[in-house]
C-alpha cells in the first residue's frame, strides 16, 4: 500500500476539530511495536473482536495487545488521530474520515457487510408494499406530514445507506426533501420508535431483531438488497502496524480465524458478543440476531472495495470528506494477501 499523502489538511467548518487534531499528529515519530493498542466500538457488527478477546486470539499476536473500548466512531477517530490507538474495529466511514484527513493508515480486513435493516411502523410498511417509491408522497397525503426517520448523524454509515436507498434505489428524490430526519443513536432507536416519536429507522443488529419482535412494526428493506455487499465495519491500522508485517499479518490471521469461528460456532460467537457488549444485549438476543441476514461477517477486504467507493461518493456529498478516498489509499491489502497466497 502506498503511504497516504498529507492532502486536504485545511478543512471546511464542520470537520475542523478532527482536522486540527489529525494534522497535528501526521508527523509523529515511530514508537515501539512491542505493544499495540486496539480500539473497538461496542456494536454487534464488530463480532470478530469479541471472539478474538474471549477466545484468546489476541494472545497469538507477536506484541502485547491492549484493548480499549470507545463509545462511538468519532471518539475513536480523535484517539486514532492523536496516536493513542494503533488499530481499531469501527465503521468504514470513520476510516474514510481519517484517510481523508491525511492519516497514514489503512483497512487490513473487513468485519461485516450488509448490516442494516430499514424498519417502520405497520402503516409505513403497508404503504410501501402498495406504493413502492411513492410511499413518501402517499404518507404525507394521508397524514399531513412527512415520514419521520430516526438515524445517526449526517454522514454516518446508516445515514449514507438510507440516502442511497431513497435517492438511488427508489429514485424518490433528495432524502432531505422527502422525509423528516432526526438524529437518534442506535441504542435509542427502539424506544424512540415505540414511543411514536419516529415512524421508521435504519438500524443494525441486534436492534433490528428487537423491533422486529414487536407487534406493529415491520421491515421495509434490507441493506444487502439496497447496496449489495456494502461494508459496515472494518479493521483499521496505522502505517506503523502495516509496516510491521509480522504483526499486521498476525492481526489479520487472528481476525480471519475469528470470522471462521463465528461461521462454525455462531451461538458461541453470539455469547461472546453479549458478554462484552453488555448494555442490555442478552445472550438470547445476541443468538437470535446472529441468524439475521444483516449479520454478515467476513474478513476479505477485497470483498468490499467496490461498494466502499460508491459509499465514498455519498460521504463526500454530505461533506464529511472532501472527496472520495481512492481504494489504494484506504486499503492495505498486503497482510491479507500474504496469508492467503
Amino acid at each position: 500500500m502506498a503511504p497516504i499523502t498529507r492532502r486536504r489538511l485545511l478543512q471546511t467548518a464542520g470537520a475542523s476539530t478532527i482536522a486540527t487534531t489529525v494534522s497535528g499528529c501526521l508527523g509523529r515519530g515511530a514508537s515501539s511495536l512491542d505493544s499495540l493498542t486496539v480500539a473497538y466500538v461496542p456494536i454487534y457488527p464488530n463480532m470478530q473482536h469479541y471472539v478474538m478477546e474471549r477466545e484468546g486470539y489476541y494472545d497469538d499476536v507477536p506484541a502485547e495487545v491492549t484493548v480499549e473500548r470507545f463509545s462511538s466512531g468519532p471518539s475513536v477517530v480523535t484517539a486514532f488521530a492523536s496516536g493513542d490507538v494503533d488499530a481499531a474495529l469501527f465503521g468504514i466511514t470513520p476510516a474514510m474520515v481519517l484517510a481523508d484527513r491525511g492519516t497514514q493508515a489503512g483497512v487490513l480486513a473487513a468485519n461485516s457487510r450488509n448490516g442494516f435493516k430499514i424498519m417502520g411502523t405497520d402503516e409505513v410498511v403497508n404503504l410501501y408494499e402498495q406504493e413502492g417509491a411513492g410511499v413518501f408522497e402517499r404518507f404525507e397525503e394521508e397524514n399531513g406530514r412527512k415520514i419521520r426517520f430516526g438515524t445517526p448523524p449526517d454522514g454516518s454509515l446508516p445515514d449514507i445507506v438510507l440516502r442511497y436507498w431513497i435517492q438511488e434505489d427508489l429514485d424518490a428524490g433528495e432524502m432531505d426533501t422527502v422525509i423528516d430526519k432526526s438524529t437518534v443513536p442506535p441504542a435509542n432507536a427502539v424506544q424512540t420508535i415505540q414511543s411514536g416519536d419516529i415512524d421508521a429507522t435504519i438500524i443494525q443488529e441486534p436492534f433490528a431483531t428487537i423491533i422486529g419482535r414487536e407487534g406493529g412494526y415491520g421491515e421495509l428493506a434490507w441493506s444487502g438488497n439496497v447496496l449489495e455487499n456494502h461494508p459496515v465495519t472494518v479493521l483499521f491500522a496505522n502505517q506503523q502496524v502495516i509496516d510491521a508485517s509480522e504483526i499486521a499479518q498476525s492481526l489479520v490471521e487472528q481476525h480471519t480465524a475469528a470470522t471462521e469461528f463465528t461461521a462454525n460456532s455462531p451461538a458461541a460467537a453470539a455469547s461472546h458478543a453479549a458478554s462484552v457488549i453488555g448494555s442490555g444485549v442478552s445472550e438470547d438476543l445476541a443468538e437470535a440476531a446472529i441468524e439475521s441476514q444483516a449479520s454478515d461477517f467476513i474478513s476479505d477486504p477485497h470483498a468490499i472495495t467496490d461498494q466502499t467507493a460508491t459509499m465514498g461518493e455519498f460521504v463526500a456529498n454530505v461533506g464529511n470528506i472532501d472527496e472520495p478516498v481512492p481504494t489504494e489509499e484506504l486499503f492495505a491489502f498486503g497482510p491479507y494477501d500474504a496469508i492467503n497466497s
